[in-house]
């Protein structure tokens, strides 16, 4: 994915202290989404949820996904065929637990998503396995 290599530009920025972000998230969501963690596969409802809607980042409110684009994956995590826009995923490259894999994070204020996989449905072919603490469901 070129944009791993090369970047996107974002939509706009939003920066916060460390204290900020603690304070605006639960202790979970924060270890996600600030310090690259993992929920477990299967710990959330929002994997079986198919209802309209777009999905944003719980960090910053940006709109990361439309519910059109989830997909039943069976990984474990909610799975989307493609970001609403490209300016609103970032991506980079994972080299960590010595795999090579793509992370994404959002592009507004850098919380980390998740991964991207080439194993998704057309016509994207992409499988955005995100964290579904990292989401919050709007609509």
């Amino acid at each position: 994915m070129r944009w791993a290599n090369h970047g996107n530009p974002p939509p706009r920025r939003v920066e916060k202290s460390d204290a900020q972000w603690r304070a605006l998230l639960s202790p979970e969501q924060y270890r996600i989404t600030r310090q690259k963690g993992t929920e477990a596969a299967h710990s959330s409802e929002m994997c079986g949820l198919f209802e309209p809607g777009r999905y944003q980042c719980a960090c910053c409110g940006t709109p990361l996904f439309d519910a059109g684009t989830k997909f039943q994956s069976r990984s474990g995590w909610p799975s989307f065929a493609s970001p609403l826009s490209e300016g609103v995923v970032a991506y980079h490259r994972d080299d960590s637990h010595g795999m090579q894999r793509i992370e994404t994070t959002c592009q507004v204020c850098d919380a980390h998503l998740g991964h991207v996989f080439p194993d998704g449905p057309p016509p994207t072919g992409l499988r955005y396995c995100i964290n579904a603490l990292a989401l919050r469901k709007e609509g």
